[in-house]
């Protein structure tokens, strides 16, 4: 089967812009948004848990791999069970690939079988540029005293093929598992790899 790697041209882009997403050690950007219920949350709400934010989009073949496959999942089910927090985030904007109204996205979720604590809806993309998400998937984790922790990419295999799940590293897991029993994060900011997000123009 070919895979699809991101290209350099891509890579390169990324790379020039990184630089306004939030660092392992940078506070995390506080914020305040809608779920997909119209419930509110703030990221105070969650202080003293520790908490994933995940850039996603259903369009985005990078992103059908880890759902498709039910990676993405399975990891929400593994870790929210533990305690984290778990927020998917949707900052594709009205008319671009991957846009969901919050009844859409709710179906999504129930036909996926995916449980994140919630799904943050962000269409005019002002979470997504808080936290400058490039891609999805776009992975940080937060730490209980509100320090990210970890961002970048989910895993080491930036293609859309789900056998390349099996036997990869997968960072996020790692960041939460050494996290979790108190140690530090080995690997604490990767680049990120998947489609653009789809902001407004």
């Amino acid at each position: 089967m070919k895979k699809a790697f991101v290209s350099f041209t891509t890579i390169f882009a990324l790379a020039l812009i990184a630089a306004a997403s939030p660092k392992a050690g940078d506070s995390a950007p506080g914020f305040t948004a809608t779920d997909s219920s119209g419930k509110t949350h703030n990221l105070s709400d969650f202080k003293g848990k520790f908490v994933v934010l995940e850039w996603t989009n259903s369009g985005c073949p990078f992103t059908v791999k880890h759902y498709a496959s039910g990676n993405m999942q399975k990891l929400q089910k593994e870790w929210t069970a533990k305690g984290v927090v778990w927020l998917t985030v949707l900052s594709s904007a009205p008319g671009k690939q991957g846009y969901k109204t919050a009844a859409e996205e709710n179906s999504y979720l129930k036909d996926s079988n995916a449980s994140p604590t919630a799904v943050l809806m962000d269409p005019k993309g002002d979470l997504g540029h808080l936290y400058g998400a490039k891609t999805t998937p776009h992975m940080f984790v937060i730490d209980p005293s509100g320090k990210v922790i970890y961002a970048g990419a989910i895993d080491d295999k930036p293609t859309t093929d789900q056998e390349d799940i099996t036997g990869a590293k997968n960072y996020l897991n790692a960041a939460l598992g050494e996290a979790l029993a108190g140690k530090p994060v080995t690997t604490a900011n990767t680049q990120p790899y998947g489609c653009s997000v789809k902001y407004a123009e």
